[in-house]
């Protein structure tokens, strides 16, 4: 784009949506080839649920600024980060009673506030609350219903407060895989995760201290949180899932390449065994463009579990992924 013979500046704006009638002066100005914009903004919900914003269709490209990935940083401990999740402005303290203050003022000040101002909900209690159930059942299957009757309020409100999330861009929605030529049961209800683990755990008003067999639910919700992230960078036609048939057999994960499927288990363990990938086996067996399955864990090393199916150090996810589901 050139302006006089010379390169249009570059202009960046930040929390656009807060001006919306800006985005005329964009437009008119990418048309005239006077300026190159990026723009930013915590939530895309303002601008969609106006009538008369402008929202440059055909000039723009849109991208999510997620928090960093594995790809960007390697934890020092696993645990710390699904404690205190991955934000950069997180990240980058080291004292873990500062990132925990630090922590309860992005939950204090975003989530309590600007998302419930912005929501417009009648009652603010029974949005905190949902809030709070919300964030302690992240990565389980959802049922509008229950939480309706733990709130108080009804279930269609209960599915607008999660449309409000995923608008905010806190929560993200895990659609099942349903497609089966032999199970006619398989789960049809969705998964949300909150979009980052330490944000999660300060929403659900959880301290540090995790019982045991709560860490292996929260590496799940870890390891489905790094797999959006790497898709939405490395294969952005690609899907996360999960599939699940209630009579027992389940994957925690499932990559969709447009209809080849990679199936993944996530287990706490250091030791991974064969039994960890029975489910992993019927699925290979189920859908046939489904050529390899992983169990991520805490192995130090690659460990074979049977034809098609790897156990991986939890630091290999991304790598594998490269290598294995982009080729197909």
């Amino acid at each position: 784009m050139k302006a006089g013979g010379a390169a249009a500046p570059l202009v960046v704006l930040d929390e656009v949506q807060k001006v919306p009638g800006l985005l005329d002066e964009v437009q008119d100005l990418v048309d005239r080839g006077r300026a190159r914009f990026i723009l930013t903004g915590s939530s895309p919900r303002k601008l969609r649920r106006g009538t008369s914003a402008n929202l440059l269709p055909g000039r723009t490209l849109v991208f999510r600024l997620d928090p960093l990935s594995l790809r960007e940083r390697v934890p020092p401990r696993l645990e710390d980060e699904l404690a205190d999740g991955s934000l950069p402005g997180i990240a980058a303290v080291q004292d873990a009673v500062d990132r925990e203050a630090d922590l309860a003022a992005y939950v204090t000040t975003y989530l309590e506030e600007e998302v419930r101002a912005e929501a417009a909900v009648r009652s603010l209690g029974a949005f905190a609350r949902f809030l709070e159930l919300a964030a302690a059942e992240a990565g389980s299957i959802v049922n509008l219903r229950g939480l309706a009757g733990d709130v108080g309020v009804a279930h269609t409100t209960i599915a607008a407060y999660y449309q409000i999330l995923e608008d905010c861009l806190i929560a993200e929605r895990i659609e099942p895989l349903t497609a089966s030529t032999t199970r006619k049961k398989l789960t049809r209800s969705d998964k949300y995760l909150l979009f980052d683990m330490g944000v999660r755990r300060m929403a659900a008003r959880e301290g540090r201290r995790v019982l045991p067999a709560r860490w292996g639910q929260l590496f799940e919700q870890w390891v489905g949180l790094e797999l959006l992230r790497w898709s939405r960078t490395a294969a952005p036609s690609t899907r996360i899932r999960f599939w699940r048939d209630p009579d027992g057999p389940e994957a925690d994960w499932v990559v969709d390449q447009e209809g080849y499927y990679t199936p993944i288990e996530v287990k706490w363990t250091t030791a991974p065994s064969a039994s960890d990938a029975r489910h992993l086996r019927l699925f290979l067996d189920e859908y046939r463009t489904a050529k390899a399955g992983y169990v991520v864990c805490r192995t130090p090393r690659r460990v074979s579990l049977g034809k098609g199916i790897v156990a991986i150090p939890w630091q290999d996810l991304t790598s594998i992924l490269d290598s294995s589901v982009g080729g197909k």
